[in-house]
């Protein structure tokens, strides 16, 4: 009896974390699938992981977003604490969306025609009292892999003409890399599974 019970515990135990992976997929599918797509321009910074293969590190044109753009810094506060933040792009005449304002937490109201909100996440640290100074929120999208072999090359391709990635962003902020862009071709498409 204890072996039989010992293994319906293992195929239980089994078919949850089956079960639990599955679910993390197509949650990622459904946002590449049904999101909102955005483009945003992109830098490289470093083309290898040495366990993982080739792939760009992205900085893009909202890797960085003014401290004069967010909404709602209470009065006196000097610096970010570890919390949420929303980023509302709106696409720009070149194609590539801008961040035109942020809050810390929740947007006040629903993203209009046009426009579109990605959640990030700042670490604590970052100064506040300068208009003129900046934060980096950590949205989940700052790197792309390759197939081997790839990555140097597109690296240096970024360096002498605009890259672009197309993300997939859910109703809640979520994004999802969806695509590498050079110019309006796309290089490569992450896959939904």
């Amino acid at each position: 009896m204890t072996g039989k019970k010992l293994i319906i515990s293992a195929l239980v135990l089994a078919l949850v974390q089956i079960g639990f992976l599955s679910w993390i997929i197509a949650g990622r599918a459904a946002i590449l699938r049904n999101g909102k797509e955005v483009l945003l321009k992109v830098q490289p910074v470093d083309p290898r992981d040495l366990l993982r293969g080739d792939y760009i590190s992205l900085n893009n044109n909202i890797s960085r977003i003014p401290v004069k753009l967010i909404a709602n810094i209470p009065e006196g506060k000097f610096s970010s604490d570890d919390t949420s933040i929303v980023v509302r792009l709106r696409r720009g005449a070149d194609g590539y969306w801008q961040p035109t304002t942020a809050w810390f937490g929740q947007a006040p109201s629903q993203a209009g025609d046009g426009e579109a909100d990605i959640a990030g996440h700042v670490v604590e640290g970052w100064g506040l009292r300068d208009a003129d100074a900046t934060i980096a929120p950590d949205y989940g999208i700052d790197r792309f892999y390759l197939p081997e072999g790839e990555g140097v090359a597109i690296q240096d391709d970024i360096r002498v003409r605009p890259f672009g990635i197309k993300l997939a962003l859910a109703s809640d902020g979520t994004a999802q890399i969806k695509a590498l862009m050079d110019g309006d071709k796309t290089l490569f498409e992450e896959p939904l599974y």
